[in-house]
């Protein structure tokens, strides 16, 4: 596989110059988030507006503007016999326009879409390469997978020894710590020259995952590895999943079976995942809830600013020379804090600036991706409002919250636009409530109301277009 990997690259690299010269482009895209980020909502936002938008409804604009306002249609197109699954937007949609509106179930498993793109040309060029009807067409292909495999890239670079050692390190910290007790108490019991007992091997992994759940479901941790323990994906639990991190990593009988695991699955989540699909998607969206981590303190908050460095440094890393010869790989990241009205729009600039300091102001590396940040929501179900606080009018904003189904004002707090200092994080934590979505007219044909979307798009896939 691996050295048929840079072949297949160049083909595919040649498939696509051909079809753009055919003006039959494809462009892909991918969108994952880190946990109760709105992944979901951001796809489906993303499909209804672009049907919307073909039909000549204005509900995109910094991307019309980006493609030179020469988008004329859109359309789903139809499954054929692809093995992966579909995502299904049209059943969000329905959730969406119901009486009272839902929000769309969550999505685990990895799901695809096209929408084709039809686009006026853009010069006497453009005519010749679109000769049959006088226009471009371009496929968008999307790719949702969880984001918990996202954790996994980090690790491609480390071996079981080194994960070990700084995966415990992590477990031993703070709230970490009594989360993760029950196996803490397991591993440190371990002799050194523990067997390779499958049973033993079993209970330490049982014990580990439901750390790892712990720490993501009870304290708004993200930075969680291997992320299949979390999320196995359609392909479910597999022997190769039972490993966990060892004092002294791999060392003594049960030690070695452990790294063996360890190299396996890493070899899996290449030939399986990283190299068919990630690699191939050259554009990609990471959804964050910075806001949540925000509020729920202060180790919460390092443990995603560790993880969204550890992401954005490996994507930045990208393939080197095999990128620039085959022309695969992630070229361009937007990282996006989603919820962005659930803040005034004062203070929407200061969440742009705080995910930027989570993710490192770097914006390119030497042969990897270029990134950038923004601020969205996907649906927006908030309006701008004033509130008074403390004897003083603040900016809030207002909407109907999900349990109860009234109106309120919500206050926020201020948004730092860099990593907070301590004095923060006396304040005390800050629950923000859960709006219910506005409903949707009819089939979502005329769009879905949004913060920023068009921006990230055109950011993304705008030069594309």
């Amino acid at each position: 596989m691996a050295i048929l990997t840079p072949l297949e690259d160049a083909l595919a690299g040649m498939t696509d110059a051909a079809r753009a010269l055919a003006g039959r482009e494809r462009v892909r895209l991918a969108v994952t988030g880190l946990s109760r980020a709105g992944k979901t909502v951001f796809l489906t936002s993303l499909v209804a507006n672009l049907l919307a938008a073909g039909q000549g409804v204005n509900t995109l604009p910094a991307l019309a503007a980006a493609s030179g306002n020469r988008l004329k249609g859109a359309r789903l197109v139809p499954p054929g016999i692809e093995s992966t699954p579909r995502f299904d937007a049209a059943a969000h949609l329905e959730a969406l326009a119901a009486d009272p509106p839902r929000w769309p179930e969550r999505t685990e498993d990895l799901s695809t879409l096209e929408i084709a793109l039809d686009l006026a040309p853009a010069s006497w060029l453009g005519q010749a390469r679109g000769w049959v009807a006088g226009e471009r067409r371009v496929t968008l292909e999307l790719l949702d997978y969880p984001g918990e495999w996202l954790l996994d890239l980090p690790m491609l670079d480390q071996s079981y020894d080194d994960w070990s050692r700084e995966t415990l390190a992590r477990l031993r910290q703070g709230r970490r710590a009594a989360a993760a007790e029950d196996f803490l108490q397991f591993v440190d019991a371990l002799p050194a020259g523990a067997r390779d007992d499958e049973a033993l091997a079993r209970q330490g992994f049982r014990l580990y995952r439901a750390a790892l759940l712990r720490c993501r479901d009870d304290l708004g941790f993200r930075f969680l590895q291997p992320g299949r323990a979390l999320n196995p994906g359609p392909r479910g639990e597999a022997p190769l999943l039972w490993f966990f991190p060892l004092p002294g990593g791999g060392q003594g009988e049960l030690g070695r079976l452990l790294a063996r695991r360890h190299a396996a699955y890493l070899a899996d989540q290449r030939s399986a995942f990283f190299e068919p699909f990630f690699r191939r998607f050259r554009r990609q969206a990471v959804l964050v809830d910075a806001l949540g981590s925000l509020h729920a303190g202060e180790e919460a908050f390092d443990d995603t600013a560790a993880a969204l460095s550890a992401i954005a440094t490996s994507l930045r890393r990208g393939g080197g020379w095999l990128n620039l010869l085959t022309g695969q790989g992630v070229q361009h990241v937007g990282f996006a804090a989603t919820k962005a009205d659930h803040v005034p729009e004062a203070q929407r600039k200061a969440l742009v600036g705080l995910l930027g300091d989570l993710v490192g102001r770097d914006t390119a590396g030497a042969g990897g991706a270029t990134t950038s940040v923004h601020a969205i929501a996907a649906l927006r179900c908030t309006q701008d409002d004033m509130a008074r606080v403390d004897g003083r009018d603040v900016q809030a904003v207002r909407g109907v919250l999900l349990d109860g189904g009234r109106s309120a004002r919500i206050y926020p707090g201020e948004v730092p636009d860099r990593r907070p200092d301590r004095a923060f994080w006396r304040s005390g934590e800050f629950r923000m409530p859960v709006f219910r979505p506005p409903r949707l007219t009819g089939d979502g044909l005329a769009g879905m109301p949004h913060l920023g979307l068009d921006r990230m798009l055109a950011s993304l896939i705008g030069d594309l277009l």
